[in-house]
């Protein structure tokens, strides 16, 4: 009876080859692993950031007034002064078109904060009118007492 030959031993650099093969796959496998999972990590860490930062950001857009039109603040510093001294006027308004301050000083303009200097002569009450684009005015006083 002749016997069929069977299939022939794998040679050395053959095998070689296999576990060098399985080795490339696992170390890529391994590697691969270790970017996705640092990714995944620093992906976690932005989208945590930015949810923080998105409500700073709606604290910070309340505290400047919101959707809301209104003057925030309106004062004299210092609202006593010496006959020649100057003094600051300062403001802050929130949504408003367009800003006017009488008497007639420096140019002014809606701003959440912004502050002019006044020279005035005699004890002045310094009005602030703020209007939005509605046409909605809101105004403050504040008195420069010259001495």
């Amino acid at each position: 009876m002749l016997t069929e030959p069977g299939p022939e031993p794998r040679s050395a650099m053959s095998w070689y080859l296999v576990v060098t093969l399985v080795v490339f796959v696992i170390g890529a496998v391994y590697v691969g692993g270790v970017f996705y999972s640092r990714w995944h990590s620093n992906r976690v860490i932005q989208v945590e950031a930015a949810d923080a930062e998105r409500q700073h950001d709606s604290k910070v857009f309340d505290a400047m007034g919101g959707d809301r039109f209104d003057i925030l603040g309106f004062y004299a510093n210092p609202a006593i002064i010496n006959q020649g001294d100057s003094t600051t006027l300062c403001y802050s308004v929130s949504n408003a078109k367009s800003v006017t301050l009488e008497p007639q000083s420096n140019a002014v303009w809606p701003a959440f904060e912004r502050c002019v200097s006044v020279t005035p002569k005699k004890t002045t009450t310094y009005t602030l009118t703020a209007t939005d684009a509605a046409g909605n005015t809101k105004t403050k006083t504040a008195e420069v007492d010259v001495k």
